[in-house]
């Protein structure tokens, strides 16, 4: 393979890429990467206007880009969105499942301890997570299946491979969602097209909107005793930054990985390699 072929699997032009949770900080990024990188990119999420702030690097990128207010937990809504990216780009040709996060009333305290944990705060952890994962591969996915080719990609965490103190429903949950992307890839290739792969990555610790706070001090910017635990963790000894995940997801979503289906990458820094000693 020469350096054109290589350059030609990133290139992106007349893709189709749906991210749902696509105005957050990680997704919004990728969501700029890939128009940049030629894709016309629909940013899905429950509060669109939090993508104002991407505009000028989308409508500076090669690719189109549209906004959709969505809730990734309600099939009807998820349709009718589908139904608007095929009217604005021809098909659907990736998803990337980047909505998700944690809730503050499912996290364990001094003053909250496990056995007191509301289970609507635990259920809302658990389906905005992994229903809110299997609900949109279900509907976008309909139109890989017709087209018999496509590429799901699923966002897990390091919570997956070891869970963390303190987050039960969200680890349980990402645990999940690693599960459900080996499955969905097994039953797309089986039952529908080898076309259709679908993967996960497994982003380390980040310093994004939901959890700077429990990883530094608000007032003073200093880590806090948890950041520090998690640095001391991190063989690369930092936080990861959006622009990070970016070989790791362009590879995964481009024909550069073909022959790849079913896997979880962690990107954490080496967090999972290392034992502690």
């Amino acid at each position: 393979m020469d350096l054109k072929q290589l350059t030609k699997m990133y290139d992106f032009t007349g893709k189709s890429v749906v991210i749902t949770g696509g105005a957050g900080i990680l997704g919004g990024d990728l969501a700029c990467t890939l128009a940049e990188c030629g894709a016309n990119v629909a940013i899905v999420d429950l509060d669109p206007s939090l993508a104002e702030r991407l505009m000028p690097r989308l409508e500076a990128s090669a690719g189109r880009a549209i906004v959709l207010g969505t809730d990734v937990l309600k099939t009807e809504a998820l349709e009718q969105t589908a139904q608007q990216v095929i009217q604005a780009f021809g098909r659907i040709d990736c998803l990337v499942n980047a909505a998700g996060g944690n809730s503050p009333r499912a996290t364990t305290g001094p003053d909250q301890p496990f056995f007191q944990l509301p289970p609507d705060a635990l259920r809302f952890v658990f389906e905005l997570n992994i229903i809110g994962t299997i609900l949109p591969s279900q509907v976008f996915g309909r139109y890989m299946a017709d087209q018999r080719e496509g590429v799901i990609l699923n966002i897990s965490s390091m919570n997956a491979f070891r869970p963390l103190t303190k987050i039960p429903a969200y680890s349980a949950a990402k645990a999940a969602v690693s599960n459900f992307t080996q499955w969905l890839a097994v039953h797309m290739a089986q039952e529908y097209s080898t076309g259709i792969r679908v993967n996960a990555i497994a982003p380390g610790f980040f310093l994004t909107l939901q959890n700077k706070f429990l990883l530094t001090e608000e007032a003073t910017g200093e880590l806090t005793p948890r950041g520090k635990t998690i640095l001391e963790h991190t063989p690369m000894g930092r936080f990861g930054q959006p622009e990070d995940l970016v070989g790791t997801v362009l590879w995964l979503l481009s024909p550069a990985s073909a022959f790849v289906t079913g896997v979880v990458v962690p990107i954490d820094g080496g967090f999972s390699a290392f034992s502690g000693v």
